[in-house]
């Protein structure tokens, strides 16, 4: 094989490695970006959820405001109470939802210009490398050595764009540690809110207080109507409160929590928030034209309808409580964050190695082409001044 061909086969195997350093790099990038909107979708779609929660339990609320049974309302107090947190909870949900939503813009735009840069670099060093290589092979040693120098002044930035991306890389890395981290020492307002920030601890603590409370009051006051109304045999001379009520006893409601909001275990004969409903059913009488019992029970059907709200209201707000506690001590972040360093960032540690990997092995072989294109084009010109320089000698030598 004359140097020449070996000059050749080089600059195809340079060329052919620069391809395939394309297609690391752009494989490499295009799976990075999916796992990188993966890992922004789910850090939104967890915030989404809890600004969502934080409004179901606004909801209920502002729901339990509106309950009453046989006229008997939460306490006034209460109710100025429920306004002052729904603007809380509406304003924290609105925050967290804004915050992150704006957070994975910020982000996502800007790892879509790092892809369209990544795309543009692939395609622009693949179109470099084989123009260069079919200047060579024609022999059109200005173009080369223009595409050499403008060569240079590529492979110079891809190497610098290496190491910015190498830094990037490292972050990446040093981001998932610093959410394990996290998750084993929270601390408040770190460089991780940019990814999902807690809801503010004092509002989440009045949110769980209030929850409580209304569930406690709204208990006491079906109990109430229970134990004074219902359960109660009163003369007809006494309506409304005599709606010729009969029958069993209505058994009361177990009030979760005691008046301190510590948690309370049900007493012998109460029917839980879980399954009251179902159980007063059997309690409900047929309602004559003049709106009392015709047949035995202690429940009209619109009495029992009120009672059902009421604990509809209040089993909602006791089923968030865990969420509220949740909420407080901001383990939906830790519960996230944990999710993202087991699941998404083996995959952005995996890819953005690809992608380093790629602008590695990219300007690296382009460099190596351009040596070779010089060297191909100086021995070409070589080769050409050697034949020139022999037919000379040859017409002289015919000439004597």
């Amino acid at each position: 094989m004359t140097f020449t061909s070996t000059l050749v086969a080089g600059i195809s195997a340079m060329n052919t490695t620069g391809l395939a350093g394309c297609v690391v790099l752009y494989t490499g990038q295009g799976k990075f970006h999916g796992s990188t909107t993966d890992t922004l979708d789910y850090a939104v779609s967890k915030a989404d959820l809890t600004a969502e929660n934080l409004r179901n339990v606004s909801d209920y609320l502002s729901a339990a405001k509106k309950i009453s049974v046989d006229s008997a309302i939460l306490p006034l107090d209460v109710q100025k109470s429920i306004d002052d947190i729904d603007r809380k909870i509406n304003s924290s949900a609105s925050t967290l939802s804004h915050q992150t939503a704006d957070n994975k813009e910020k982000i996502q735009h800007g790892l879509d210009r790092m892809r369209l840069a990544l795309i543009i670099l692939a395609a622009v060093m693949l179109f470099l490398a084989f123009l260069g290589f079919l200047f060579s092979i024609l022999g059109l040693q200005c173009l080369v050595y223009t595409l050499v120098i403008l060569g240079w002044i590529l492979v110079t930035g891809t190497f610098i764009l290496c190491g910015v991306f190498h830094l990037l890389h490292n972050v990446a890395g040093d981001a998932c540690v610093a959410m394990d981290q996290w998750v084993q020492n929270p601390t408040a307002h770190t460089a991780l809110d940019d990814i999902l920030p807690c809801v503010d601890n004092a509002t989440a603590q009045e949110t769980l207080s209030r929850s409580k409370n209304v569930t406690h009051q709204l208990v006491n006051v079906v109990n109430g109507v229970i134990n004074n109304v219902f359960n109660r045999n009163f003369p007809p001379a006494l309506a409304p409160l005599y709606f010729n009520q009969s029958g069993p006893l209505v058994p009361v409601l177990c009030n979760p929590f005691h008046s301190n909001l510590t948690n309370r275990d049900c007493a012998f004969g109460e029917v839980t928030l879980h399954n009251a409903t179902e159980v007063w059913k059997k309690y409900i009488c047929k309602v004559s034209g003049s709106g009392v019992c015709s047949t035995p029970g202690r429940l009209t059907p619109q009495f029992y309808t009120q009672m059902s709200a009421a604990v509809n209201v209040s089993y909602g707000l006791y089923r968030y409580g865990p969420f509220l506690v949740n909420l407080q001590d901001c383990t939906f972040v830790r519960d996230a964050f944990t999710d993202i360093s087991h699941d998404y960032c083996p995959d952005l540690r995996h890819y953005s190695q690809w992608i380093y990997i790629g602008l590695v092995i990219v300007p690296a072989a382009v460099m190596l082409s351009l040596i070779f294109w010089v060297i191909y084009a100086r021995e070409r010109r070589h080769r050409v001044y050697t034949k020139q320089y022999d037919g000379r000698s040859e017409g002289q030598y015919k000439g004597r």
